[in-house]
């Protein structure tokens, strides 16, 4: 029979799937035959003809897991548009737990482990009666909690979840804190391990900040704005590690690029556009990036001339028909999440992972 564990959260965005994506790539060094499954996801993508959540097809692509299953009982219930009102209102007539029931031992049955991944906090699913506390008791599973850094916010924040989780019956593993400033790593390491020792909540792992998984490129940019480049396309995965936005005077903005800036640009403003195109030309010269991309905005078209030079310098554009605030505001929204082509991040969560999670303390809890 095979081994499980199931991965919560206290919030959305706080690393499931980059701690998924670390056990894996560490426990599989254990375990010859391992195993995936999102029993609910809200972001999906077609695939194969099914609806399958982003994440599972992330997992299956990174570390091919799906073996001789169908890769829909990866992601056996797609919550789309509509999903939840239809549960309440009685049209939907498909039994999820069953569906759900049957993925998972589709996907456990030649298996040494299989990893479990929820979706948003112990009780996200409630509404249509598989809340992740309901979907790990109805696995049997234990669940690795994880929580954002600080220090009494973790700790209030796992305690209000496991009330839920313990309501349902289903024992915690362990918890992971996540995303703790580098600065007050040590502090808080210490701080929430001595919170929740007294609670006897095992700690897991404690794992600082990594800015690099929470920086958007500007391909990432341009697939929030649903907007093709119009010049640099092979230039779009540069990262972006600074937003500036061109409404200031040129000799004022200048003072403000680093390395790796977008610039949001209203497309009228020449002078800055000619200010950004001289700047890469000099730090190309010198092999330095400081324009990772340009977003154009309002509804005018920028003269020929300036989108040659950017062509020419390799700086990767698009342009917008919403005003600057709205389009700053977008990217500012932007989730990064890994993709499977971010080889230097995915190396970089298992290098985290395997340093800061206790494997031996997972492994002892596993179900």
């Amino acid at each position: 029979m095979a081994k499980k564990i199931f991965i919560a959260a206290t919030y959305q965005n706080v690393g499931k799937t980059t701690v998924s994506i670390g056990l894996l790539s560490h426990l599989r060094k254990i375990f010859k035959r391992i195993g995936f499954i999102k029993p609910i996801g809200q972001r999906y993508l077609m695939e194969h003809g099914y609806k399958v959540d982003e994440d599972s097809v992330l997992i299956e692509r990174i570390f091919g897991v799906c073996s001789n299953q169908s890769i829909k009982d990866l992601s056996p219930i797609a919550v789309e548009p509509g999903f939840t009102e239809k549960y309440i209102t009685g049209d939907a007539k498909v039994n999820y737990a069953r569906d759900i029931v049957n993925a998972y031992r589709n996907i456990a049955k030649d298996k040494d482990l299989v990893v479990i991944e929820g979706t948003g906090h112990a009780g996200v699913g409630s509404v249509f009666d598989l809340s992740n506390a309901a979907v790990a008791r109805l696995l049997g599973a234990k669940v690795i909690l994880i929580a954002p850094g600080g220090v009494g916010r973790p700790i209030d924040e796992v305690l209000l979840n496991k009330a839920l989780f313990d309501k349902m019956g289903v024992r915690l593993a362990g918890v992971i804190v996540n995303k703790v400033l580098t600065e007050k790593f040590n502090k808080i390491n210490k701080l929430v391990r001595d919170g929740f020792k007294k609670r006897n909540i095992p700690v897991i792992g404690v794992m600082p900040f990594q800015k690099r998984l929470d920086i958007p490129t500007f391909r990432e940019i341009i697939e929030e704005l649903k907007e093709s480049p119009i010049c640099g396309e092979n230039s779009v995965d540069v990262a972006v590690d600074k937003i500036l936005i061109g409404a200031m005077e040129v000799s004022d903005a200048l003072k403000y690029f680093e390395n790796n800036t977008l610039v949001i640009i209203p497309s009228d403003r020449i002078d800055l556009l000619n200010a950004v195109i001289r700047i890469q030309k000099e730090n190309k010269e010198r092999h330095i990036n400081k324009i990772s991309g340009v977003v154009l905005t309002g509804d005018m078209e920028p003269p020929a001339q300036i989108i040659s030079q950017l062509s020419t310098f390799g700086i990767p554009t698009v342009t917008v028909k919403t005003d600057t605030y709205t389009a700053t505001k977008r990217i500012s929204n932007i989730i990064v999440k890994v993709k499977p082509e971010d080889t230097e991040k995915i190396r970089l969560i298992s290098d985290m992972v395997e340093k800061y999670i206790d494997f031996d303390l997972v492994l002892k809890n596993l179900t």
